[in-house]
């Protein structure tokens, strides 16, 4: 036997590495085959309920880092919920509709207006299916625990029967109706969009400014020499011009330039600006009338001198750029449409579904796309004289989301929504939901106040359609009775049928309606927007599984569903039921690259979790998620996760450290009560249970990042830099069974329990594997409770007296370090310490009632009145100075202190007194036959 081996060196079979892109997988598999999640809900059965509602993600691709983070964000706050005494089921979902699955379809090379519609949702239905696969797969491999052999899709025939009853209920309440306005129109993806469809980017767009002949100047201008002078950034929609708006509260000015018979029409404010660009150097002003004088004086079209313009007056019109004199086409404009509607003027749109220029536009234009129809405009003006200047124009301008193309504002016949009628109640309803971060409020309320009404029709196949019937004199059918029937088909057989039957067989058996005299009906083609799909989830999901509930307790997704699903599902839920679909809402940013920019494929820098997971493992993922402000975009690099790997390694390093000094520990026959355990260690347990308690709550506050800096502070401050520093000298040196030894251990196995189960729902694949090498009833950790506060006797004393020791012990250590880099010793355990210290300081030491040299981790320590110190002791304050000096003696050979009581015990020569005495009553072998070299 050697020396060695009489210490109690912690032994343990759970390795410094975790080998995680393996493990995890088998320890998930693992998972599956015990039915971890029904296990957790079974235990959970009759606790209050916490239902967090997922948003679904569209069934399309592998899952970005951006998903990664939502979905883990919302796993480590359910598994707390479900370790934390309540009923927390997890539904994930997903949006499986919409134009990006066809044209996914039309990259394979299908076509869809070569074929049936229904062989067409045939394939768009298969694609999607595979794709939800596909993502579930990438979920789970994340961890993330859910419901996933149920989950919901937005193509579920239970499902879009509850989006046709939310509809119906709108439709009940006149919220429901169709109109022909502008509306976001997409070419490229010939529909039309919603607000959450568009981005903006900015463009140059070619401005005009040209005139327009007054015909009828209403005694206020004359007619035969005086043009309006317009101003347009879309020269294209000239040829559907009906008008020209101006300002009543702007003074406009009557100007007749040197050398030119014309008088010309601009904002008096605008004047000094135009003419400078119109190269106008002289000019004389003829006239000053105010806009409110303008109305309803006519002008002639600039392209076609068959057509009139009417001079309006608008609110809208601004002096930033221009004229003053606005162009107004009400076809092509959400204001033009406004005050062409309110002066009776033709809502004339010439232009397709494609984005081409109709006849209607006359024959230079006809068959032309609407982007080369700015030049021909130009050039006809210019031909007539009336274009009096043009430059490039930089602007914010609409995007399809989707298609990355511009969109054009297009009146077309569509079916909307009202959202202003249900405004009020929307926002009252807001004022029931808390949000993290709390401007959240405020930034969906003012997206609701500045919403108009909702398109919800789109031109498109895949999707839930609109169950509208149409009598033969053109009567829109929307009644409870053919609401009723049409979900009730769609329960049974899906949404197909709609496309499938005629709308005859649609009906209710017998219907008739006034309106359709000889029994004849047509059905609506068109289908819903998907964010109606997933905007109606609170009924397709919460209020039809009877183990949610609704409203959701909680919603989580990324910051632009403020004006995408948190906006979509509190219309609904507000007209259905008159409440938000949600208690909380949490927003988060988006995962940018390590430059601050957005992650693209075609830039080359994107950094999958795919490529994370093979490398270092899915723990470094989630781990990951709580190192950063998710609240804020996230900046995410390969840098990036390597720190959080080296965080993830001081983690299990320290996990490793307490389950080696444990392995012998059992805490029902060992454990030491409080009231019995060593000074330090009671301070320990106070401290564990103080991180207990702020961790539990970082946790009800969804605060991960302050949670990460609390986990690795307790773990790198608490344990490494203190409590497991001089452990050794405990855990190794003591008898197996002393009482300072099972003090110690019974403190380190509560703080092994306690963080295996607070880490478990950010590093579950490592927790389990932890917990196999504890003796915990629960077979797996996830099936265990979230560890409880517990109080203890004098606790605040305990701390008080802690704190301002390890405040003293800073100092300690200062001049230990000076003393090492003297070279006056090597280890602190080579050192002779002399603490003078004050009477206070001298009682607040004793009241500590513990070896402060084996806390302080030398081997002499003497405490001295600080009258006492010496000249070349390091003075701190008028409470402590400290002199360290080399101590005296010989170096033990099994605690390798320095002691001066070194062979006291002749039986054992290199060894101090206490070691001879431990290592005589355990291996009383060794007093014979000694120890090998």
């Amino acid at each position: 036997m050697r020396v060695k081996d009489t210490l109690n060196l912690g032994k343990t079979k759970f390795k410094m590495r975790g080998n995680l892109p393996v493990k995890e997988v088998e320890r998930q598999k693992a998972w599956e085959e015990n039915d971890l999640y029904q296990q957790r809900q079974k235990l959970n059965e009759g606790k209050p309920s916490f239902v967090l509602h997922d948003g679904p993600p569209y069934a399309n691709g592998d899952i970005h880092m951006g998903h990664a983070m939502n979905k883990i964000s919302k796993d480590i706050i359910v598994r707390f919920k479900s370790m934390a005494g309540f009923r927390a089921p997890f539904v994930p979902g997903w949006d499986t509709h919409g134009l990006p699955i066809e044209q996914q379809l039309k990259k394979e090379g299908y076509d869809r207006k070569k074929m049936g519609i229904n062989e067409f949702r045939r394939l768009c239905h298969e694609y999607a299916l595979k794709q939800v696969e596909r993502q579930k797969e990438e979920f789970k491999r994340l961890g993330i625990s859910a419901e996933w052999d149920n989950p919901y899709l937005t193509l579920q025939p239970e499902f879009e029967a509850a989006q046709i009853r939310a509809f119906g209920a709108m439709a009940e309440q006149g919220l429901i109706y169709r109109g022909k306005k502008p509306v976001f129109w997409s070419w490229s993806s010939e529909s039309a969009l919603a607000e959450a469809e568009v981005e903006y980017h900015d463009v140059t767009s070619p401005s005009a400014f040209y005139a327009e002949k007054v015909i009828d100047g209403k005694g206020v201008l004359d007619n035969d020499n005086t043009y309006m002078v317009v101003w347009t950034t879309t020269p294209w929609t000239i040829p559907g011009s009906e008008g020209i708006v101006v300002s009543p509260d702007f003074n406009y000015s009557v100007v007749k330039p040197a050398g030119d018979d014309r008088q010309f029409v601009v904002a008096t404010e605008m004047l000094n600006k135009v003419t400078d660009m119109f190269g106008w150097d002289d000019y004389e002003t003829v006239k000053v009338v105010t806009g409110k004088d303008l109305e309803y004086i006519v002008a002639q079209h600039p392209l076609d001198e068959s057509r009139e313009l009417l001079t309006m007056l608008g609110d809208y019109v601004t002096l930033d750029a221009g004229t003053g004199l606005v162009h107004t086409a009400p076809g092509f404009g959400e204001d033009d449409f406004r005050v062409g509607k309110q002066y009776g003027l033709d809502i004339f749109v010439p232009v397709d579904d494609k984005g081409y220029m109709t006849e209607e536009a006359g024959p230079d234009f006809a068959g032309v796309f609407y982007e080369d129809a700015n030049q021909i405009a130009l050039d006809k003006l210019k031909e007539a004289g009336l274009l009096l200047h043009y430059m490039p124009y930089e602007h914010s301008y609409p995007f399809d989301w989707r298609t990355k193309k511009p969109i054009i504002f297009r009146a077309t016949p569509q079916w909307f929504a009202s959202v202003d009628k249900i405004k009020e109640p929307i926002l009252e309803a807001l004022k029931d939901v808390k949000f993290h971060p709390e401007w959240g409020n405020r930034r969906l309320a003012n997206m609701i106040k500045g919403r108009g009404d909702w398109v919800i029709s789109r031109q498109r196949v895949w999707g839930v359609p609109l169950p509208i019937f149409y009598a033969e004199d053109g009567t829109a059918i929307i009644t409870p009775e053919t609401i009723e029937h049409v979900a009730n088909l769609f329960a049974e057989h899906g949404s197909d049928i709609w496309f499938e039957k005629d709308a005859k067989d649609l009906l209710p058996a017998g219907f008739t309606s006034e309106h359709s005299p000889n029994g004849e009906f047509t059905k609506e083609n068109d289908i819903m927007d998907v964010w109606f799909d997933s905007g109606t989830s609170h009924q397709g999901v919460l209020a039809q599984r009877d183990y949610l509930t609704y409203p959701a307790d909680l919603n989580l997704e990324g910051s632009d569903q403020y004006r995408g699903w948190f906006n979509s599902s509190l219309i609904t839920s507000v007209a259905v039921s008159n409440h938000a679909p949600y208690k909380e809402i949490i927003s988060q940013g988006f995962t940018l690259d390590g430059n601050g920019h957005k992650m693209s494929k075609s830039l080359g820098n994107t950094i999958a979790p795919e490529d994370v997971i093979k490398q270092m493992g899915a723990e470094i993922v989630r781990l990951w998620v709580t190192s950063v402000d998710t609240s804020a975009d996230v900046r995410v690099s390969m840098e990036s996760f390597k720190k959080v790997s080296d965080m993830y390694k001081k983690i299990r390093n320290t996990m490793r450290y307490l389950l080696a000094n444990t392995s012998d520990f059992d805490a029902k026959t060992n454990a030491i009560d409080f009231a019995d355990l060593e000074a330090a260690d009671q301070y320990m347990l106070v401290r564990l249970n103080q991180f207990i308690e702020t961790a539990t709550d970082l946790y009800d506050h969804y605060n991960f990042l302050e949670l990460n800096k609390r986990l690795m502070s307790f773990i790198s401050n608490d344990l490494s830099a203190f409590y497991l520093d001089f452990a050794k000298d405990v855990v190794y040196i003591d008898s197996t069974d002393g009482h300072k030894r099972r003090s110690m251990q019974t403190v380190m196995y509560a703080i092994a329990v306690a963080l295996t189960k607070l880490m478990t729902p950010i590093l579950p694949h490592t927790t389990e594997e932890i917990w196999t090498f504890l003796n915990e009833p629960e077979e797996f950790v996830q099936l265990a409770e979230m560890p409880k506060v517990n109080h203890f006797a004098d606790e605040a004393m305990i701390l008080s007296k802690w704190d301002q020791f390890l405040e003293l012990r800073v100092n300690v250590l200062k001049a230990l370090e000076e003393a090492r880099d003297a070279k006056l010793i090597g280890k602190s355990s080579e050192a002779a310490l002399t603490l003078y210290v004050s009477d206070e300081t001298k009682a607040l030491l004793d009241s500590l009632h513990t070896d402060l040299a084996t806390i302080l981790m030398v081997s002499e320590l003497t405490i001295a009145p600080i009258a006492d110190a010496s000249d070349d002791s390091e003075r701190f304050d008028d409470n402590l100075a400290v002199l360290v000096a080399r101590a005296t003696g010989e170096v033990c050979e099994r605690c390798r202190l320095v002691r001066k009581d070194i062979a006291a015990d002749p039986d054992y020569p290199t060894l101090c007194a206490s070691c001879a005495h431990i290592v005589r009553s355990e291996f009383p072998e060794t007093a014979t036959e000694g120890f090998e070299e």
